[in-house]
Parts: structure tokens; C-alpha cells; sequence
């Protein structure tokens, strides 16, 4: 138990991160998933594109003070840039992830739900190294 109390505080950032993702992860699917079964047909491409959207701002919202409380435990004062830096650099990543979806689903045919699995696993990476150089950097908000 100790060594595993050891390797938690070691790898502290990287273990919230993942809980945080993985939570995170779990509200943008089930936003998506809620969408496609209730108002948006995901063979239309422009639902299919808006049920992503929805998914994308709530879980971002989460992600945001989760990820500032539990993960890089930020203290800056100025909530505002920091929430500014982290909807761009999410922004961002929503490119990466429409894109994917758009070339998955709608130019291949794979499934949607498949194809939102394996964009999310994408998404989480490059979002951590936003999070953790660009936006909760302390250097860059003191």
C-alpha cells in the first residue's frame, strides 16, 4: 500500500489527469450519446457535427474546473485568461475532433460511436500537453 501511495504522489498530475479524462471522457459521450438517440440523426452529417458541439462545450465546462482544481491545483488569480486558454487550446482539439469524425464516419462509414471512441483517446492526449504548457503553466500566470 505504501508503494502505491509512493508511485501516486509520483505520478500525482498524470494519475488526476486521467481520472479528470476519463470523467470528462464520460459526460462528451454521454452528451453525444443523449443527442444521437434523442434529436440529432448522426447520418446527417451537419447533426452529426452538432451533436458533437453539444457534447464538446459541456464537457469542456467540466474539464475546465476539474482540471484546475484536481489536476495542475492552479492558484492564478486571473480565472478569466486561464478559462480564455483553455477554451482556445480545447477549440482546437474540437478541430482535430471533427475532422476526425467528419473523414471516419462520414468519408469511410465507420460507425459513429466507434469513431468518437477512438477521437477521444486523441483528444485527451494532445489536451494534456495544452493544459500543461499553454494553459495551467505557472510560469506563464504569475
Amino acid at each position: 500500500m505504501e508503494k502505491l501511495k509512493e508511485l501516486y504522489f509520483k505520478y500525482k498530475e498524470i494519475v488526476n489527469y486521467l481520472i479528470v479524462g476519463g470523467l470528462t471522457t464520460v459526460v462528451s459521450l454521454l452528451v453525444y450519446f443523449i443527442c444521437v438517440s434523442t434529436f440529432c440523426d448522426p447520418s446527417s452529417p451537419l447533426q452529426l457535427q452538432a451533436a458533437n458541439v453539444i457534447s464538446w462545450v459541456v464537457a469542456v465546462t467540466f474539464a475546465f474546473f476539474t482540471n484546475r482544481k484536481y489536476v495542475f491545483e492552479s492558484s492564478s488569480e486571473n480565472i478569466w485568461a486561464e478559462a480564455g486558454k483553455f477554451y482556445v487550446s480545447r477549440l482546437s482539439t474540437l478541430g482535430i475532433d471533427m475532422l476526425i469524425m467528419f473523414i471516419t464516419v462520414t468519408v469511410f462509414g465507420m460507425n459513429d460511436k466507434v469513431a468518437k471512441l477512438i477521437v477521444q483517446v486523441v483528444v485527451t492526449i494532445t489536451n494534456y500537453l495544452f493544459s500543461k504548457f499553454l494553459v495551467f503553466n505557472k510560469s506563464s500566470n504569475s
